[in-house]
């Protein structure tokens, strides 16, 4: 396969992050409104899509996913929006079909989405959902919501939601629904999942070497064939900040990463942030910080590596200020995604883009593309 860098998209992801400025930490309703913002801003450089989280915690605002992005819409005209993370175990299939049915409507078609079994667990508990049950759930509403993209009319019961009888929803999804990926963090049976259902693998990095992750890749696109699909997009989510200089990122980012990095060791048993650690992780493994040359080398890595369709950088951290954000989704589209394709159209060694196109679904369960 010929390998094409204009066929390669870059992307945005947020979690709702509530930002600073001038040393005062924004309102909620202000960092909604900063969202609307930096996806009119996203637009304006060039990159390809504008994604959000969905989080309960305190220090985001991303719990109504849907909402900020039909605010996005109407304030953008080409950019795509989807979900750097819809929880789907914790959501109804039900709703979440007309939620985003309403936003590709009013986007005109540019909606997204990225399901995920949720790495953090506020939700369970929120909306009463047992952690323990953590992979039925998941399995049990992906089956019903690929059945509610695919299918006209819907029969259908299962262990956690009522039935349904002969249903139809509206408003309507374009036939085969709109482009939805899986979202991943490592596993290998999420990786497989994926497959099986035909969609397109997001990957989550978010320590450690990103090279790792392409015995991920080998897997998915063997399991793809065994499953009888074509080949998928593959794409991946990491964390960053770009400033004029590498010393003005790494000393702005390690601010807001440190404690954010504090506070995951104490939860989940991270690593500790030790300024070695993040010194490690800046050089070599997951954090993409730095200056839009020293970003773009090790993206291209990361493309050539991992066989990457797509790069979205998780560009917003727990009261950074909104200058360095501005800053960096500027440098990102203006002079990292430009120089990212010169490089790999310089040298791509082993890269090749997996087929670009996401995939939909058609009534026979086959998948197809956009």
């Amino acid at each position: 396969m010929s390998a094409s860098v204009e066929d390669i998209e870059f992307g945005l992801n947020s979690f709702g992050d509530v930002a600073t400025e001038a040393g005062r930490v924004m309102s909620d309703a202000e960092s909604l409104r900063l969202l609307v913002e930096e996806a009119q801003l996203a637009e304006s450089v060039g990159l390809d899509v504008f994604s959000i989280g969905e989080h309960y915690k305190e220090g985001s605002v991303d719990s109504a996913t849907p909402v900020v992005l039909a605010a996005a819409a109407q304030a953008t005209s080409r950019i795509h929006l989807g979900t750097s993370v819809t929880v789907l175990s914790t959501q109804d299939p039900v709703r979440l079909y007309q939620q985003f049915a309403t936003v590709d409507g009013v986007s005109g078609g540019r909606t997204e989405m990225v399901l995920g079994r949720a790495s953090a667990i506020e939700s369970f508990p929120l909306f009463g959902y047992d952690i323990a049950e953590y992979e039925e759930i998941f399995e049990e509403k992906l089956e019903l919501f690929m059945r509610l993209m695919r299918e006209d009319r819907v029969t259908w019961s299962g262990k956690y939601r009522t039935p349904l009888e002969d249903v139809r929803l509206h408003p309507r999804m374009p036939e085969g629904g709109i482009p939805t990926w899986i979202g991943i963090g490592g596993s290998p049976d999420s990786v497989i999942r994926a497959a099986r259902y035909g969609l397109p693998l997001m990957m989550a990095i978010i320590g450690g070497r990103p090279e790792r992750f392409a015995g991920h890749v080998e897997l998915y696109l063997r399991a793809l064939a065994k499953y009888g699909h074509r080949e998928l997009p593959v794409a991946q989510h990491s964390i960053g900040l770009i400033a004029d200089s590498d010393d003005e990122a790494r000393n702005t980012h390690w601010q807001y990463w440190e404690p954010m990095v504090q506070q995951l060791s104490k939860e989940r048993g991270f690593y500790p942030p030790t300024p070695e650690r993040y010194a490690e992780e800046v050089d070599s493994g997951a954090l993409y910080v730095g200056s839009p040359e020293t970003v773009a080398q090790k993206m291209a890595k990361a493309f050539r590596d991992n066989h990457l369709s797509r790069f979205d950088l998780k560009y917003d951290l727990t009261h950074l200020p909104r200058e360095a954000r501005e800053n960096s989704i500027r440098l990102l589209g203006e002079r990292v995604v430009p120089r990212v394709r010169e490089l790999l159209a310089e040298d791509p060694g082993s890269w090749y883009p997996t087929r670009r196109q996401v995939a939909q679904i058609t009534k026979d369960g086959k998948a197809v593309h956009a």
